[in-house]
């Protein structure tokens, strides 16, 4: 029997609005048409409008996940239009940040697609690490979600007591290494609702242009962070986890792993920040150019093109978010699954629909 099911644009099982319809035979998916771009929350818009001070905060709004990453990106495209130098200290202090970032975006990730499988002890116990780097970041920030931590040539605070910082990242990474990858690894459970399931190919990874974690579950070795170093990334030692199964546990297995990696950076960042300013002073306009910015964020790479025209209102500002390159992998992900498995295939890309529409 054949049949159509559209879930969404507005559904009590999505928390964000867009819209999937799934061609069904029996129980097995396939074929599947998405659609996004629901809200217009005209934040490029905006961009243009705002001066460049104003526009740092409205960045970090793209997403409330990955909120230190637009700032920061954002800035940094600044600064390589003016030619500014970041300080040394400036630069490392970013770079914990957006490692801390990536934690908490990975344990959240890991968290819910816990809860979604069936794993209460596992959600509790990510959860429970996602508040501890939540902590982290609010000792550093102030806040919890939204850091404002960047400015045009650094950043805005110092951090205080990097030793918390470095024991914080020291006690999830050995957390992490000796109970919950051997958990995703090894649970007999876990293993049989993942595996398998859900799978992208190397060559439709490619095809659809995958980023982040889902083009490394699928063999694609690919990390802006180590392939063009930014800040001080090639001043510190981490590894860039690979799957090839390309499966909901391949997913699952290159965000655990590199939650540990990320810690790694974090603790070499520490010890390595050396003393100094924290930005190139009062900044608020660059010169009229053009440029673009790619960042390893979270969730995948993360493109800004900016343009300016010598005032302190930018002239364009183009987002584009890994969501947005990762949505049509989906389509690829569920054909021949069962239709029960929808949620956790889409789930485990991690999408953000918020930040996708821009």
């Amino acid at each position: 029997m054949s049949y159509r099911v559209p879930i969404g644009p507005y559904h009590v099982a999505l928390d964000e609005p867009y819209k999937i319809e799934v061609d069904c035979e029996g129980e097995t998916i396939t074929d599947a048409h998405i659609k996004v771009g629901f809200n217009f929350r005209g934040i490029e818009w905006l961009a243009i409008r705002k001066n460049m001070t104003k526009c740092i905060a409205l960045m970090e709004r793209v997403c409330g996940i990955c909120s230190n990453v637009h700032s920061m990106t954002f800035c940094m495209a600044l600064e390589r239009i003016g030619s500014i130098e970041v300080p040394k200290r400036a630069q490392y202090i970013r770079m914990i940040m957006a490692e801390l970032e990536r934690l908490h975006s990975h344990l959240l990730w890991a968290g819910v697609a816990s809860e979604l499988i069936g794993f209460e002890t596992a959600f509790m116990e990510l959860f429970r690490f996602r508040e501890r780097v939540m902590d982290l970041l609010e000792a550093i920030s102030g806040n919890r979600v939204n850091y404002s931590m960047n400015c045009i040539g650094g950043v805005n605070r110092d951090i205080i007591d990097p030793e918390s910082v470095a024991a914080g990242a020291r006690e999830i990474r050995e957390t992490v290494t000796g109970t919950l990858i051997p958990f995703f690894t090894e649970d007999h459970s876990f293993a049989a609702r993942c595996r398998g399931v859900g799978i992208l190919s190397h060559a439709d990874a490619i095809r659809y242009g995958a980023v982040g974690p889902v083009a490394r579950a699928s063999g694609i070795d690919t990390d802006l962070r180590r392939d063009h170093a930014y800040l001080a990334y090639n001043q510190v030692e981490f590894d860039v986890p690979v799957q090839t199964e390309g499966d909901v546990l391949a997913r699952v297995v290159v965000r655990a792993l590199e939650i540990v990696e990320s810690c790694k950076i974090i603790e070499q960042a520490v010890a390595q920040m050396p003393p100094g300013s924290l930005n190139a002073g009062d900044i608020y306009a660059v010169p009229p150019g053009e440029t673009v910015m790619r960042i390893e964020a979270p969730r995948g790479e993360v493109f800004y093109y900016v343009e300016t025209n010598g005032s302190d209102v930018p002239s364009r500002v183009k987002v584009r978010t890994p969501t947005f390159a990762n949505i049509p992998t989906v389509m690829a992900m569920i054909k021949g699954n069962e239709f029960s498995d929808l949620p956790l295939i889409q789930a485990a890309l991690d999408p953000c629909y918020s930040c996708t529409d821009r």
